[in-house]
């Protein structure tokens, strides 16, 4: 199985943060649209010259603000810039953060989400092919493309489209039309294999598709010895908390019959009281919906949770940096404990 972490959002760090990470062997890079651009870090990375050349993906751009052409013009580009080696990961984001910190239209989003994977899957087709344009939806269109706006078809082909997911109708509409299902990291076992493996299975069958790419991400409390695990722990149940928070994640809690805890999660939230909402991801809430323990350990439990249907997993560390050896361990773990790699069949 493959690793793939997250290169920190300062562009003016990406690419030694980059070359660091790469040489302590992680297999691909990706990005999160936080507090800096979601796609300057990886064009940082891919355009430097000291930078080996490796994988790169957004985990995820919030795709409901942006239009579908500025998508499929930055992800062209990438996959140049990266020779191959680029996947647009998209994802809706919740309504507050679209109407209120975005100033954009929140409706629909699973109905937005599918248009938007087809509008730029046919956007860069239009360019691979020299084919017309032709994008008719209920929220965009595309009928526009003039041959001085037509970059030509990419020598390194198109690039995949991810759609992340957590709901079954978001994660159904992912398997229909996306080229890879991004799990969302908030989950436990149960959940992705209850939940979500059947919505997977359902929008393959409606699709009339075989298989997609699974990309499951995990959140990770990992350390050497049991104090820097210990101490990996506090982000690990921050973050959780802050997911646990919001309505859309219930889902996952109840699953686990801990629905009562979003919220009080919740209520907390909205009074700043962070500590006593750190407080309440127990240990085995953190170790039911994150991966905790030494490099092997935790190595080892994502590859029970994923390694017979997925190639690779996108690994979280809230609030830790981990030395090279300590990235490097994980690295080689989860490639000596692989899996079948096989993505789920309809």
């Amino acid at each position: 199985m493959k690793l793939d972490v997250q290169l920190d959002g300062r562009p003016d760090e990406a690419a030694q943060r980059a070359r660091a990470l790469i040489a302590a062997g992680v297999d691909g890079l990706f990005t999160f649209e936080g507090p800096h651009d979601v796609f300057l870090p990886l064009i940082v990375a891919a355009g430097s010259s000291d930078v080996p050349p490796t994988d790169l993906m957004t985990n995820v751009a919030i795709a409901i603000p942006r239009s579908p052409m500025h998508l499929a013009n930055m992800a062209y580009d990438l996959q140049l810039l990266s020779r191959g080696r680029f996947r647009l990961g998209l994802g809706s984001q919740i309504r507050p953060h679209i109407e209120n910190r975005y100033g954009s239209t929140w409706s629909r989003p699973a109905a937005r989400m599918r248009e938007t994977v087809l509008a730029v899957k046919a956007i860069l087709n239009s360019w691979q092919d020299g084919t017309r344009l032709d994008f008719r939806g209920e929220f965009t269109k595309h009928t526009l493309m003039p041959a001085t706006f037509v970059p030509g078809p990419n020598p390194h082909g198109v690039p995949p489209v991810l759609l992340g997911a957590l709901g079954p109708v978001m994660t159904r509409t992912a398997a229909e039309v996306a080229d890879g299902l991004l799990v969302m990291p908030f989950h436990s076992h149960r959940h992705f294999r209850e939940r979500t493996l059947p919505a997977v299975a359902e929008g393959l069958k409606l699709a009339g598709r075989e298989r997609i790419d699974l990309y499951p991400q995990a959140i990770v409390a990992m350390g050497d010895t049991p104090e820097e695990i210990e101490a990996a722990t506090f982000g690990v149940k921050a973050l959780l908390a802050f997911y646990g928070s919001t309505p859309a994640y219930r889902p996952v809690l109840d699953v686990e019959g801990w629905g009562d805890l979003q919220p009080e999660l919740n209520a907390l939230s909205k009074t700043g009281d962070i500590m006593t909402m750190i407080g309440l991801i127990d240990d085995q809430v953190m170790r039911t919906l994150a991966v905790v323990g030494t490099p092997a350990e935790c190595a080892a439990e994502i590859k029970s949770r994923f390694g017979d249907v997925a190639e690779r997993v996108c690994a979280y560390f809230p609030g830790s940096t981990h030395p090279p050896e300590t990235m490097a361990a994980l690295a080689t773990e989860l490639r000596t404990t692989t899996g079948s790699g096989s993505s789920p069949r309809s």
